[in-house]
């Protein structure tokens, strides 16, 4: 009787080996590409995220990104698990340092600083001032009285049809 249960059984653990193989082993390896991806990213890298938004990094932080949209460049905060995909690697992956400009001849030194992205200048605050106390009340717009075309005068009706029309 035991040699008859360890044959039911081993189909069972085949069975289980296989799925290891072809389904749960795939799936850890892309999910630590993913994430190695989403680490990864730089300022001025494009991305799409899983939402569908397209656009260009511009701030990165631990947990969050800050990304330029649209022609406006609208800024967007956004956490980085919501990024799908690297469309461009933008040019914060070959970042230089002050020392080696030093070392750069002129035409070098200026096409590294062409290929660095360009920080964006806060917007002033606007600031607004209350109005005086005599501008605060509303003014009275006055208005010229709109004329209402009368509709031509109906035939006579007889009692009857006004009956009917009320009811």
């Amino acid at each position: 009787m035991g040699g008859n249960t360890l044959m039911t059984i081993i189909p069972l653990i085949l069975l289980i080996v296989i799925m290891y193989f072809l389904m749960i082993r795939p799936q850890k390896k892309r999910e630590k590409e993913t994430t190695a991806m989403r680490n990864s990213v730089q300022v001025g890298d494009e991305i799409v995220t899983i939402g569908g938004i397209c656009g260009k990094i511009v701030k990165t932080k631990d947990e969050t990104i800050v990304i330029q949209v649209g022609a406006d460049k609208v800024k967007m905060e956004m956490m980085r698990w919501s990024i799908s995909k690297v469309v461009k690697e933008g040019s914060g992956h070959n970042k230089a340092t002050a020392d080696d400009f030093e070392e750069m001849g002129d035409a070098e030194e200026k096409e590294v600083r062409r290929s660095k992205p360009k920080r964006m200048k806060k917007a002033a605050p606007v600031v607004e001032e209350e109005p005086a106390a005599e501008e605060a009340a509303d003014p009275v717009i006055e208005e010229e009285p709109v004329q209402v075309e009368e509709p031509a005068a109906e035939a006579e009706v007889p009692a009857e049809a006004e009956d009917a029309k009320e009811e």
